[in-house]
């Protein structure tokens, strides 16, 4: 009796594996609120800094950070103005006092003054129960703020762009095309990609983005800060409500998270098309690199000829393919022991995913370029190729657990 070839079977473990070992865990997220902590008594500590508040953004806040992420924080300076706007001179003589305060203290490592960068940073590691943090240190990162929340929200549609976001992440870790000092991607950019791919699957798992907030999320945070992030939050909250509705009426797409990944790097062929987009800082001679990448990639994920380990080799990074072999070893070892059943070992608990909240869009029917958007969460929707298969995930439960994530300012729980 002959068994047929399932293509995904052998690359959905793989993957399930790689996010067990890269998705934070309790502890990770602990350490990073203790960092926080202590560098809002950095601030506290600066006289040019009064008044000024520590608000984390990124990836952190989004939720789609792994256990090694960088940590942005941006120290929010009071002005006159309800939004305040500082120019890049005063920005760059505040992250000089932070520094100078930094020394101070001590225990902050390898720091580094970037005053050039479109976003002035100021860098430093802190280390924490052994683990080592680098922290982005910015000035009045409105953008930054607006554009991780805006993605924490869309999490909350459905966990495979959570899963997606990571697992590409950290693929291009390790393609080392994941750095735009370099001239590749930012982590954004690919952040985009993945929510334009999960846009015009058929049927769709995320909508246009236009239909959770219309506006431009920019030009709209006006007034006061607080009351402003809490109207656009009720806003598109109410929107996400309103096509998570929907969807029980209409057919869900449950293609496998392998089945995503595979079509991902089938689809994304050609995202540089303008100069002016989230993508701006690639060069022209990694755009060569990148897309070669992808291509490599693919091939190799829909090849019938590939083994397990030149594929985990291709999608992530040695130091974590060294955990990840340490890791199965303990599992094979604990299987030949019985303290398990089954084809595949237990995955290791990490922090919560959110719940599954399906819905789909209408297919569209025209295919214009993909356009990563500068400003703005405006994705347009596309036709894409659909799935092969559509089989039911089999999802990890994460239930009696809180959601660890960063609350809005004026809200406390827990020392938030």
């Amino acid at each position: 009796m002959s068994t047929s070839y399932d293509p995904y079977k052998m690359l959905e473990f793989i993957l399930e594996d790689i996010l067990s070992a890269i998705k934070p865990s309790q502890e990770d997220w602990l350490a990073r609120f203790h960092v926080i902590n202590e560098f809002r008594a950095v601030v506290e500590s600066v006289e040019s800094l009064r008044g000024a508040t520590v608000e984390p953004f990124g990836s952190f806040v989004s939720r789609l950070y792994s256990k090694w992420s960088d940590l942005d924080i941006s120290v929010e300076v009071p002005s006159e103005s309800s939004v305040p706007n500082f120019g890049k001179r005063r920005k760059l003589n505040l992250l000089k006092d932070i520094r100078q305060a930094l020394k101070k203290r001590g225990d902050a490592h390898n720091l580094q003054f970037i005053p050039n960068a479109r976003v002035p940073l100021l860098i430093y590691e802190r280390n924490h129960n052994h683990q080592n943090i680098s922290c982005d240190i910015s000035i009045n990162n409105l953008q930054g703020e607006i554009k991780s929340k805006f993605l924490l929200w869309i999490t909350r549609i459905d966990d495979r762009f959570h899963d997606m976001v990571l697992l590409v992440k950290e693929w291009a870790k390790a393609q080392n095309i994941n750095d735009p000092k370099t001239g590749t991607l930012n982590s954004y950019s690919l952040c985009l990609l993945v929510i334009f791919h999960l846009q015009t699957c058929v049927p769709a798992i995320l909508p246009p983005l236009m239909e959770i907030y219309a506006g431009n999320l920019v030009d709209d945070f006006t007034g006061e800060s607080i009351t402003t992030e809490r109207r656009i939050q009720d806003t598109c909250d109410a929107n996400i409500e309103r096509f998570s509705s929907r969807s029980l009426r209409r057919v869900v797409n449950r293609s496998s998270l392998s089945e995503l990944f595979v079509t991902f790097f089938e689809k994304i062929e050609d995202p540089f098309e303008q100069s002016d987009n989230a993508a701006r800082a690639v060069s022209m001679i990694q755009l060569t690199k990148i897309s070669d990448a992808f291509e490599v990639t693919h091939h190799r994920l829909i090849s019938a000829n590939h083994d397990k380990s030149s594929l985990i080799a291709s999608l992530i990074r040695p130091q974590i393919r060294s955990k990840l072999i340490e890791r199965t070893s303990q599992e094979n070892s604990s299987s030949r022991r019985g303290h398990y059943l089954g084809s595949h070992p237990p995955r290791a608990a990490a922090v919560p995913s959110p719940s599954l909240n399906q819905f789909q869009n209408n297919p569209q029917e025209a295919r214009p370029s993909i356009i990563l958007p500068h400003n703005q969460f405006q994705v347009k929707p596309q036709e894409a190729h659909p799935s092969s298969i559509a089989a039911q995930r089999t999802r990890q439960a994460f239930r009696g657990q809180g959601r660890m994530e960063w609350r809005p300012r004026g809200t406390t729980d827990n020392g938030f």
